[in-house]
């Protein structure tokens, strides 16, 4: 049996061929556009939104801390329509984010001020999606912490149900401050 792909018989059938394959790269592009437009490509971005630390200063006011403890934190995120996608759902992207902000701030709590932490590797796992306005509990907790190196793994899960929707690892490289 062979594993190559049949050739075309005629010159007829190749230039059929590529006209349907323009015909549905085309078509592609079309929907592509489309779907683009529809989650906001295109739509200016306002002008008070383009200033220092905006977005840090924006993605801050979701987060409501409840505990901070050497290794630990806990917190609550609000899904809401700023922070949610086209589909109903808490954004990746802002997923993302707060994964970066609390991972960060996590390590923060073990390893000394003398030492800047370098953010090397992020993983998130996409479980579900958490839907709009529904409140999930977020936990960072250090996994692994030494002389070089730490890692924290980030928890989202549904207050309501308790299910875990997304989960990340943050690996962190501990270096001592450059004196200059």
């Amino acid at each position: 049996m062979s594993t190559t792909a049949a050739k075309p018989s005629s010159i007829t059938e190749t230039v059929k061929s590529s006209k349907e394959a323009e015909a549905e790269a085309e078509h592609a592009s079309e929907e592509t556009l489309l779907f683009l437009r529809k989650v906001g490509h295109g739509i200016p971005i306002p002008e008070e939104c383009n200033t220092n630390r905006f977005f840090s200063n924006f993605l801050r006011s979701f987060i409501n801390v409840h505990q901070i403890q050497r290794g630990q934190i806990s917190c609550t995120i609000l899904a809401k329509p700023p922070i949610s996608n086209f589909f109903g759902t808490l954004h990746g992207g802002a997923v993302g984010s707060f994964v970066e902000v609390l991972a960060t701030a996590c390590a923060r709590t073990v390893v000394a001020e003398d030492k800047e932490l370098f953010l090397g590797e992020i993983s998130i796992s996409y479980l579900s999606g958490a839907p709009l306005n529904e409140e999930v509990l977020v936990n960072a907790f250090v996994v692994k912490s030494g002389r070089n190196l730490t890692v924290v793994t980030v928890e989202f899960k549904l207050k309501k149900t308790g299910n875990l929707h997304y989960i990340a690892h943050a690996t962190f490289y501990n270096m001592p401050v450059a004196s200059l």
